[in-house]
């Protein structure tokens, strides 16, 4: 965890809490770290350029959350430089919720999983939305995240100023797989099946040609007198 991350997360409540707990003074050695850790290093940026989904808040202006899921080809969350991340908007069920709350208070949280290796990132932010057709510098900062072969309608993009990220413990995540994952897990065990199904099918055809084969008869020899 960075200083960014702490100095924004751990409130006047928070640090009641952790108090009563017993952590506080564990926690209270983030307030002195020299580097705020608010840039993402080559570890960060490559984890959210392997995702293919993520879970992202919002807070509405009647101060209830709304955590909403975004999914796209792996790599639709663009790392555009350390401080800024964004993405394609896609056109959903119209309702505009995460939209609307944004446009009242910019502030986003958002958690990436990787389910296989049990790690998450979270990552706090500012968003500037971005709507096609406003300029052509706007257009082209929605050009930079999309997608063209991704069959989906653009409305806009979501720039992301990050203000703080943290690594979550890994604990009760559940590993899960994807079709393809899977499928890259099972390929050596089909090959390793199908060479064994070859295998046995020829030692059968084998076994079978010997047992039809004619046993040869042998010439009795002379008797003795």
């Amino acid at each position: 965890m960075g200083r960014a991350f702490s100095d924004l997360m751990f409130t006047p409540g928070v640090r009641e809490v952790q108090t009563e707990h017993g952590s506080r003074e564990h926690y209270a050695s983030f307030d002195d770290l020299p580097d705020r850790h608010d840039a993402l290093t080559p570890r960060e940026a490559q984890f959210i350029a392997e995702a293919d989904h993520f879970f992202q808040a919002t807070v509405s202006e009647t101060g209830w959350p709304y955590v909403q899921h975004r999914g796209g080809p792996k790599g639709f969350l663009k790392v555009i430089d350390a401080r800024t991340i964004g993405f394609a908007d896609f056109r959903g069920n119209v309702q505009y919720l995460s939209v609307g709350y944004l446009r009242s208070d910019d502030r986003i949280s958002i958690i990436l999983i990787d389910y296989p290796s049990r790690r998450r990132l979270k990552l706090i932010g500012r968003v500037q939305l971005v709507e096609i057709g406003e300029s052509a510098q706007g257009d082209a900062a929605i050009d930079a995240v999309s997608d063209p072969a991704y069959p989906a309608v653009v409305e806009r993009a979501f720039l992301i100023r990050i203000e703080g990220w943290d690594w979550n413990c890994p604990q009760h995540i559940t590993r899960r797989y994807t079709e393809a994952e899977v499928e890259t897990r099972m390929a050596p065990l089909r090959a390793e099946v199908l060479a064994l199904k070859k295998q046995v099918s020829e030692l059968t055809a084998a076994a079978s040609k010997e047992a039809s084969a004619p046993t040869q008869t042998q010439t009795p020899t002379d008797r003795p007198v």
